[in-house]
């Protein structure tokens, strides 16, 4: 099978991507590619390579998207209601006590046989006593920690990856996680055994931080939105854009 985005190869027949993969490289060859079309970068740039673009193809992204995707500034009265109803997010000093199972991502697995591994591990633990964490995380866990049963202690979000901290942090579950959480490292079953709330600080300290949390979340939808249409647009082989079940851009 080719994987193309208008006779553009983005992957070889023999790389083992996944869904999530395909779907990022053809978004990525999208952008590229509007970007000449709007003359922010060269025609004569070079195909990407095993998903890697150039340095111009890159900052002409980037350059697109602050050209077509800019939102509205968000006024105060905005950024307080976003504040209040995500007031756990600004908490800071948030403490968790934390077990896992690292399930790694490594050069030549395959991430669909993995992420089953992991799912049907996960389902297993949820139904089984506490101590069954422990041993499984010293039969089965790639980190460290699982000699440990998986304890990785008392953590704050600083302590973490952030992709690791936005899934922990914030939130009021207990317990094994009823899902799996995506970091840069792999799959993790994660399970938190207890939580210490952190101090809700006043808007006006994290005022700057309210504005820019939403400026991003409007960009990703905006983002999202336009990758759709340059999809509907586009001859995609191999990859299905509209029936990706993970979010176009991440």
């Amino acid at each position: 099978m080719s994987y193309a985005v208008n006779d553009i190869e983005i992957a070889a027949p023999e790389e083992a991507l996944d869904e999530k993969q395909l779907s990022q490289r053809a978004c990525t060859e999208l952008l590229r590619q509007r970007a000449m079309q709007v003359g922010l970068l060269d025609a004569a740039d070079p195909a990407p390579e095993q998903g890697a673009i150039s340095e111009a193809a890159s900052a002409a992204i980037e350059a697109l998207i602050a050209q077509e995707l800019a939102g509205p500034e968000p006024d105060e009265a905005a950024c307080r209601r976003h504040y209040e109803a995500n007031a756990k997010h600004y908490a800071q000093g948030e403490r968790l006590q934390v077990r896992h199972i690292l399930f790694a991502v490594t050069p030549g697995v395959d991430v669909g046989l993995l992420r089953q591994k992991a799912e049907g591990h996960l389902i297993e633990l949820r139904a089984s006593e506490p101590a069954a964490f422990t041993a499984a995380a010293k039969s089965l866990s790639n980190c460290p920690s699982g000699a440990e049963g998986g304890q990785l202690g008392w953590l704050t979000a600083n302590d973490c990856a952030p992709e690791f901290a936005r899934e922990l942090f914030g939130r009021n579950e207990i317990g094994v996680l009823p899902r799996l959480v995506h970091s840069r490292f792999g799959l993790h079953i994660v399970a938190i055994d207890a939580r210490e709330p952190g101090r809700l600080p006043a808007f006006e300290q994290v005022k700057a931080a309210v504005a820019q949390q939403m400026r991003q979340q409007h960009q990703i939808s905006a983002v999202r939105q336009y990758l759709q249409t340059l999809a509907a647009d586009a001859r995609l082989e191999g990859v299905d854009l509209q029936r990706a079940s993970s979010p176009l851009v991440q």
